[in-house]
């Protein structure tokens, strides 16, 4: 039989609940504690769930001692909490973003590094059927040389979201608008696709809402290591709320994925017919590639089919494994600060209205 995980979640609002949710899908896994500071919010939390609330964090860890803890306060939160678990000898989940300050997320990287624990970032979209069979492409050269990507997320969110909470499109807590808080998810994908990112020019504002510090749009060209180039455009202000979409390109393929869902794939062999002046919609090979992709199966050996790209269930299920075999899950630590450092360089492109290396941020 495997072993029963205790956890405990930092943080029991909106995400918090998400996470308590997504480990009732989980065998191998028993919440006990919630911390929060709002007491009655705690209560219901405890009352819902069947464990214990705790308005002390570290206290919650000494008492309930659970063997992993699961992140979820707002995002300029997360590094200094993640150190803190990890020093305590617990491993750690840490809710997207890792964190809003590139030097607070190499601390954590230190402290999963000292602790010998596991530290995974939240990047669940990683673990969509669709999203991994287009990493493998891209990255085994079925697409050839990589020549372009576009990532772009048109989102709506109303002027009653922000106002929601106090720490919601603030610098300080946020750490960002549409890119940190909404696009993050795409930008990951972007990334996990095309490689490195070395360089950006971006440029960010507020065009439809009121009383944010942050950007409800951006938009931001930049150039990968391997040579190729990218877009990317993220916004909360496209009303109603439309569509998240990234597309990669390549001498011998493309792949467009929308909202976690294969709409174009092409790679072409070496006895393709070759197109020379494109051959559009009647090359797509979608429908033929797609359940050649297996599921993802978790260490326990059960299916997540249809989950993948809605709940976190996948990731947490890789996060499990990682711990019980001792590898990294993965979204590690080291990935997760790969994302976050492109939307600090865009926004400190936007801010400087000039290009930014990505290696003066993190250098």
């Amino acid at each position: 039989m495997s072993k029963k995980y205790r956890v405990a979640i930092i943080g029991v609002g909106a995400i918090g609940q998400l996470h308590a949710k997504a480990m009732k899908d989980l065998d191998r896994v028993e919440l006990v504690a919630g911390f929060t500071m709002a007491e009655e919010v705690g209560k219901k939390f405890a009352q819902e769930h069947g464990c214990a609330f705790y308005s002390d964090y570290v206290k919650m860890i000494e008492e309930q001692q659970p063997d992993f803890v699961t992140i979820c306060t707002p995002s300029g939160m997360h590094a200094a909490q993640a150190v803190a678990v990890l020093d305590a000898g617990k491993h750690v989940i840490i809710e997207k973003p890792l964190d809003i300050n590139l030097v607070e997320a190499r601390k954590v990287l230190e402290a999963e590094r000292r602790s010998g624990r596991t530290a995974m970032v939240v990047s669940q979209r990683r673990h969509a059927k669709a999203n991994r069979l287009v990493h493998e492409a891209a990255r085994s050269g079925r697409f050839g040389r990589l020549t372009s990507a576009v990532a772009s997320m048109a989102w709506w969110r109303s002027q009653g979201y922000y106002d929601s909470g106090d720490w919601r499109g603030t610098w300080a807590l946020d750490g960002g608008g549409a890119l940190m808080n909404q696009g993050i998810h795409a930008i990951d994908l972007f990334v996990w696709f095309m490689g490195d990112p070395v360089e950006v020019y971006a440029w960010a504002d507020c065009l439809a809402h009121e009383r944010i510090e942050v950007e409800d749009t951006a938009v931001a060209t930049v150039r990968f290591a391997n040579g190729a180039l990218g877009v990317i455009h993220g916004t909360t202000a496209a009303y109603p709320g439309l569509t998240q979409r990234v597309n990669v390109h390549g001498d011998r393929g493309s792949a467009i994925v929308e909202n976690d869902r294969l709409v174009y794939f092409h790679a072409a062999d070496e006895n393709a017919e070759e197109y020379a002046y494109g051959a559009e919609e009647k090359a797509n090979q979608a429908a033929e590639v797609l359940p050649q992709q297996e599921e993802y199966k978790p260490a326990g050996g059960k299916t997540i089919a249809g989950l993948e790209a809605t709940s976190h269930t996948a990731q947490f299920e890789d996060f499990l494994d990682a711990v019980a075999k001792n590898r990294p899950p993965l979204v590690t630590v080291a990935e997760g600060a790969k994302t976050l450092a492109l939307i600090r360089a865009i926004y400190e492109s936007a801010r400087l209205r000039k290009p930014i290396r990505i290696e003066e941020l993190t250098s």
